[in-house]
């Protein structure tokens, strides 16, 4: 039996655990399953929840922040902040993405140059004072960033003597909130100064979480990092949900790690669970989110469902 960090076991291959069968519906289909005795089941193995399209907002800001952060790479971080930023910019949400990991994956998923432009790196640090200034506009109408490059991985060491050094972030975004419905914070996968920053600017904190066995094992240590913000530095932060990603049905062990996080984390973890496709790093070459790239793929409407979900859960407007 295999540990999962969290108080449960992982079933190995000797004793595996029944799992349920996954029926996909596309919301089309819901209309025409009135009266049904049984419930069609989600992958998350709880009824299948279509959410209903937002009403228009009849005025902006300010904006809710919400930190997207998982101390494990590779788990969704950067294409849930560029697929979902998209979809709540398409039901006319004001959107501000930062991209916040060196790295600057999300600065380059939307097409952004980072040479030579003010990034959120000069903004830390206080070279630029004009937050407006290091704000691009995207290919995505009311989507857009504050970029980020590789000058920003010297930045936890330039950081470290700054007086309330953890807040410089949220006194950054408090110049502009007013102006967006919601700020998306996609964080480096580390739970360092930069991330902490993040967690202490955020109202809320979204968890990309890959259905895969060594990301599933992580997910207790950002909790209880996001516990000892909420005691020692933002009082307010919650954490909105946790998202499944690179879900595939058709794997035995992709099933059991998302019945393990339901197990663990209950009505945390959303409805909404994000397929495994090629559609997203071909998306990610083009430069554009899926909703551009394939608009009518399932991957897209996931995202749909996401930003509809977090709407109704009250972690947007």
């Amino acid at each position: 039996m295999i540990s999962d960090g969290l108080g449960l076991s992982c079933p190995g291959v000797r004793n595996p655990v029944p799992t349920l069968e996954v029926m996909t519906v596309q919301r089309e289909d819901v209309t025409e399953l009135p009266g049904m005795e049984t419930p069609v089941l989600g992958p998350t193995g709880r009824p299948f929840q279509v959410f209903p399209d937002p009403k228009p907002l009849r005025s902006h800001g300010p904006a809710r922040i919400i930190a997207l952060c998982n101390q494990k790479g590779g788990v969704g971080k950067t294409t849930t902040t560029i697929n979902l930023g998209a979809t709540l910019a398409e039901v006319g949400r004001r959107v501000l993405a930062i991209d916040f990991d060196p790295q600057g994956a999300l600065s380059a998923g939307l097409g952004v140059n980072t040479h030579d432009v003010t990034t959120v790196y000069d903004l830390l640090l206080g070279t630029q004072r004009d937050v407006a200034a290091a704000i691009l506009p995207t290919g995505i109408e009311n989507l857009d960033i504050i970029p980020a490059n590789i000058d920003l991985s010297a930045a936890e060491i330039n950081l470290v003597n700054e007086v309330a050094r953890e807040q410089i972030l949220a006194r950054v975004i408090r110049q502009v909130a007013d102006r967006y419905d919601v700020v998306l914070i996609d964080c480096q996968p580390s739970l360092g100064l930069l991330t902490v920053n993040a967690l202490t600017a955020a109202h809320g904190v979204l968890i990309p979480l890959e259905t895969e066995y060594f990301a599933l094992r992580g997910v207790a240590l950002l909790v209880e990092t996001i516990d000892k913000v909420r005691d020692r530095l933002n009082p307010a932060i919650k954490l909105d949900g946790i998202l499944a990603t690179m879900y595939d049905a058709r794997t035995l062990h992709s099933r059991e790690v998302l019945e393990r996080v339901v197990e663990a984390f209950g009505p945390q973890v959303l409805e909404t669970v994000i397929h495994r496709t090629v559609k997203f790093p071909d998306a990610s070459v083009a430069n554009v989110p899926i909703t551009t790239f394939a608009s009518d793929h399932h991957a897209a409407d996931q995202y749909r469902q996401l930003a509809r979900e977090l709407i109704v859960r009250g972690a947007v407007a």
